[in-house]
């Protein structure tokens, strides 16, 4: 009972270092108690157990808002959306479970710190391509000027393992082992020789940043969606025109729940071209697109102050129940999005001109890929943007989250990050990771906001994933080493 005890410890300190609670101090110790307790269970089977039980409340806390989504947007009420909410925390707990179990074998030797914390990472960096990722451990970082300061080169799984160095170290403590096998921790402190986030200096270059608040729920018309785009038009042109020398170079709208059809809609493209020539500046806006068969794309489209199309990018990584259904799911759920049919992924990154300098946009749920976002810097993009609707999220703590995954993205890139959202969390956020602005929630509003064209790139930029795949190399190494010996 101890053991089941402490892993559902584990569950509830992570729960707690993330939005809504974010007590990120409990980022270090948070496994600990987990590590203790696989680190006292012989059977194989049981270490799992422990780890997916762990990870099964882990997810349900850190992500209730999902219930909300699918009962309330996707239609399937309240009791089918606790059962799928369910059902992906029994999915996605299964990596806790192999960490569990790959832990409770590492533990035992004098490398545990460093074992440990490879395996996690090794473990961590797989969700994106497992179905669903959301928060790593290392975002609990993104205030920790020390730690931090491995983003730019590791990524945020560099602060993972560090936090996993920590929880290590104590549950070797505890468990009473020699001294000597904490000396591991003797490298953290050569930290403070990295270099230090950048200090908050103030841009030069200007962008509108525009919170439209648009329905979630509207059943859109003709007449409905006219008077939305013209409101859109409205609110843009307010901000660009208020007076405020110099004017801004950039305006952008968000993703928003709406059928915005640039390409083809003459009407609303004449709207946006009309605006574009008016405030004599680029604008860069979420729209839905369509393949040459017709499906739809989820895009951002860049628009010339001469009012001509310059580049689209078409979302390349969809959410599951938002922009398609998974199967075999389709028959109790609906997608959130009210396109006819799936949406289609892009399969390409698209960095566009700027005057002389280039930018980056990218949608929403892919601010959570790492070695995603960077591609935009590595392939010359000195400024970021994210178009995002989490009016989803309704009034849950997956907007401060998400805000959290956004700001890490910058930390790791040294960019400025531009976010524009439909209802909040609209801000601006420097290479740093912090935030210089943000517009109030749930209320409509435009941001004026300065930021800097960076062209310099940082380590992760341009080698992505290395750590992980270094600490996956040693995972496999040190439990084959223990095999051996």
């Amino acid at each position: 009972m101890l053991s089941w005890a402490l892993a559902l410890l584990s569950a509830v300190l992570l729960i707690f270092t993330f939005p809504k609670f974010q007590i990120v101090w409990f980022a270090p110790v948070a496994l600990t108690p987990l590590l203790i307790a696989v680190a006292r269970e012989a059977k194989a089977s049981r270490r799992f157990l422990l780890g997916w039980v762990c990870g099964i409340v882990y997810w349900f806390g850190v992500c209730y808002w999902i219930q909300f989504v699918l009962a309330f947007h996707g239609g399937v009420g309240d009791a089918v959306g606790w059962l799928l909410l369910l059902l992906f925390c029994l999915v996605k707990a299964i990596h806790m479970g192999a960490f569990a179990l790959v832990a409770g074998i590492l533990i035992q030797r004098w490398w545990a710190i460093p074992a440990v914390s490879a395996a996690w990472v090794a473990i961590e960096v797989t969700h994106g391509s497992m179905g669903f990722a959301w928060l790593a451990l290392g975002n609990a970082g993104i205030d920790m000027g020390i730690p931090l300061r491995l983003a730019p080169f590791t990524g945020v799984y560099g602060v993972s393992f560090v936090f996993m160095m920590m929880a290590t170290a104590l549950a070797v403590a505890t468990l009473g082992r020699p001294r000597k096998e904490l000396l591991w921790l003797a490298v953290l402190p050569l930290l403070v020789l990295l270099p230090a986030m950048p200090d908050a200096i103030e841009g030069r270059s200007i962008a509108l940043l525009t919170q439209p608040k648009i329905s979630e729920t509207e059943d859109w018309t003709e007449q409905s969606v006219d008077k939305m785009e013209r409101d859109q038009l409205a609110l843009t042109l307010r901000g660009a025109m208020n007076g405020t020398d110099p004017t801004p170079s950039i305006a952008v709208w968000p993703e928003v729940p709406a059928p915005l059809y640039y390409f083809e809609d003459a009407r609303f493209r004449n709207y946006v071209d009309t605006l574009a020539r008016t405030i004599h500046a680029y604008l860069l806006i979420g729209i839905v697109a369509h393949t040459s068969e017709g499906a739809p794309l989820n895009s951002a489209v860049l628009v010339s102050p001469e009012g001509q199309p310059l580049s689209r990018y078409d979302k390349v990584n969809l959410v599951p129940f938002g922009e398609f259904v998974p199967w075999p799911l389709g028959l109790a759920a609906k997608k959130i999005s009210t396109e006819t049919g799936d949406f289609a992924a892009g399969n390409r990154v698209v960095v566009s001109p700027v005057d002389s300098h280039k930018i980056g946009a990218f949608i929403c749920y892919e601010s959570v890929f790492p070695n995603f976002v960077r591609k935009f810097v590595a392939d010359g993009a000195e400024v970021l943007f994210n178009i995002s609707n989490d009016g989803w999220f309704g009034k849950s703590a997956a907007r401060q989250q998400h805000l959290d995954l956004v700001r890490m993205r910058a930390a790791e890139n040294r960019r400025w990050v531009l976010r524009s959202t439909n209802d909040g969390i609209t801000a601006t956020i420097d290479p740093a990771g912090r935030v210089r602005s943000s517009l109030p929630l749930y209320q409509a509003g435009a941001s004026y906001t300065k930021f800097q064209y960076i062209a310099d790139q940082t380590i992760y930029t341009r080698f992505g994933n290395w750590f992980a795949a270094l600490c996956a190399t040693a995972m496999v190494m040190f439990l084959l080493a223990d095999w051996l010996w």
